[in-house]
């Protein structure tokens, strides 16, 4: 989800955007949808990296990276997330994100961020589907290395049965 460093949201604008490169006086954005229209967006704007976001957990020292959240929707819904933003109450919103993250802080975690993670859920795998292929940097360290390690033994295991033969 190295990725998510490239994608923003910027703060009173709807959508996600595209991190082209720094100006002098801000940022220079892209919107993901098909007008791929760009723009100048001033310094003092609010402009949220998307790979800096986590959602609260229960565990005060804790929080989940909003990358993982999307890769277990994916998992678990698909390409698109079908769900009903106007006539589903809060309960439903909280149900619905509990299936994806368990772990979730409810009285921190309000609907509308609910709603939010979905809908730019829904805008990154239309505009970017390449962002849920796993790379190797998405492969956690510990998971290479029991490979390896398996990978060895396995090795020194038919070295073995070959010498006493």
């Amino acid at each position: 989800m190295e990725l998510l460093r490239d994608i923003a949201h910027i703060s009173g604008k709807s959508g996600l955007y595209r991190i082209l490169k720094p100006g002098r006086g801000g940022v220079i954005v892209e919107t993901l949808d098909e007008k791929k229209q760009k723009e100048m967006v001033s310094s003092n704007a609010r402009v949220s990296v998307l790979k800096d976001i986590s959602i609260y957990t229960e565990d005060p020292n804790k929080s989940t990276p909003l990358g993982d959240i999307f890769l277990k929707t994916r998992e678990l819904h698909g390409e698109k997330v079908e769900f009903d933003f106007k006539t589903a109450s809060n309960s439903q919103f909280f149900d619905f994100f509990a299936t994806v993250t368990p772990d979730f802080d409810r009285e921190r975690v309000y609907a509308s961020d609910i709603k939010k993670i979905v809908s730019w859920f829904n805008i990154l795998s239309a505009a970017m589907p390449e962002l849920f292929v796993p790379t190797a940097m998405d492969t956690p360290v510990e998971e290479i290395v029991t490979v390896e390690e398996t990978a060895v033994v396995e090795e020194t295991g038919a070295e073995a049965e070959e010498a006493k033969a």
